[in-house]
């Protein structure tokens, strides 16, 4: 190596210690491109996901990168010559480079000692909800629920989520610990029907048609998370919207169950409304009133003779 430094610098009229620099430089880069290439071929061969092969070569050819910028570094500037320097930087680069790696890993290493969730469960994480199908060092996978589909059916498609997810956004269980969601279904009549004897009709199907559940079910999950309902039971709740007196029907259900029972529930609601003669469904519509003609009878008498009331004095005729 010496003897071919020399003979580079005297053929160019360079210094020796200018060439040995350039040498190594040359050597570092090689080695660089040759090793970025094994990588990503040992990769390609190691790992069937291509997200996590894409994550896994993306972090050796930063963690390649900074180490050939630790090592020309050390080739052209002298004056760090510790070792502490070098094993600080070296380590600085490691951190970086393989951040995602190891946070995943972290990840993982929470999943497997505290168990949020379990392959099985549905959950949600960010803005994808899905059940969980597999969970493995790198990533777990969700069979979606959701997004285009209505009332948390699947939609075929499978997600994979990084495990470092779990540090960086709230997960929300549908079944862990507590197996039963809060559904609500709101059925509106118009203003004109017989809202009491509505009401009783939905809570007749409910008391048919809501699964029931038991104290025992209750009470295990309540035992370690804290939860308190002052009642399990269904209940029908009476408030007004714009087009009529809104019933909403409040009852526990499975999460997997959600649509299934939401379909029973109105199947009955419809059936059981067709029998009712003072019963309406209400949905949006404009209309006109007429305060004199269908106003209550004490306001009708006032419109009345406010507009026999003739002008005052003090008034343009019209």
């Amino acid at each position: 190596m010496e003897w071919f430094s020399s003979w580079v610098a005297d053929a160019l009229g360079l210094s020796a210690d200018l060439v040995k620099k350039l040498v190594g430089t040359v050597a570092v880069l090689g080695g660089y491109f040759l090793l970025r290439r094994l990588v990503v071929r040992i990769a390609g061969a190691r790992f069937e996901e291509p997200l996590t092969r894409f994550r896994v070569s993306r972090a050796a050819r930063i963690f390649l990168m900074l180490t050939g910028i630790v090592i020309l570094v050390r080739i052209w500037f002298h004056g760090a010559e510790g070792i502490g320097t070098w094993l600080g930087l070296l380590t600085a680069g490691i951190a970086v480079s393989l951040q995602d790696p190891l946070e995943n890993l972290a990840g993982w290493l929470y999943l497997v000692t505290s168990r949020p969730f379990q392959i099985g469960d549905r959950i949600q994480i960010s803005d994808h909800a899905g059940d969980v199908v597999d969970i493995r060092p790198m990533s777990f996978a969700l069979l979606e629920i959701g997004n285009w589909v209505n009332a948390d059916q699947s939609t075929g498609r499978v997600i994979q989520i990084p495990n470092g997810w779990v540090f960086k956004h709230s997960i929300a269980g549908y079944d862990h610990g507590f197996a039963f969601i809060w559904n609500e279904i709101a059925v509106t009549v118009t203003f004109e029907s017989d809202w009491r004897r509505a009401k009783l009709a939905l809570e007749t199907i409910l008391a048919d048609k809501a699964e029931r559940i038991d104290d025992e079910e209750f009470a295990r999950p309540s035992e370690f998370l804290g939860i308190q309902y002052s009642r399990l039971t269904p209940v029908v709740w009476t408030d007004t919207a714009p087009e009529g007196v809104r019933l909403t029907m409040r009852y526990l259900c499975r999460p997997r169950n959600r649509r299934v029972s939401s379909s029973h529930i109105w199947e009955a609601v419809l059936d059981s409304f067709a029998k009712l003669e003072n019963v309406d469904l209400a949905y949006p519509t404009t209309r006109r009133f007429d305060h004199a003609v269908e106003g209550k009878a004490a306001l009708r008498e006032g419109v009345i003779k406010a507009s026999r009331r003739p002008a005052s004095a003090d008034q343009d005729p019209v």
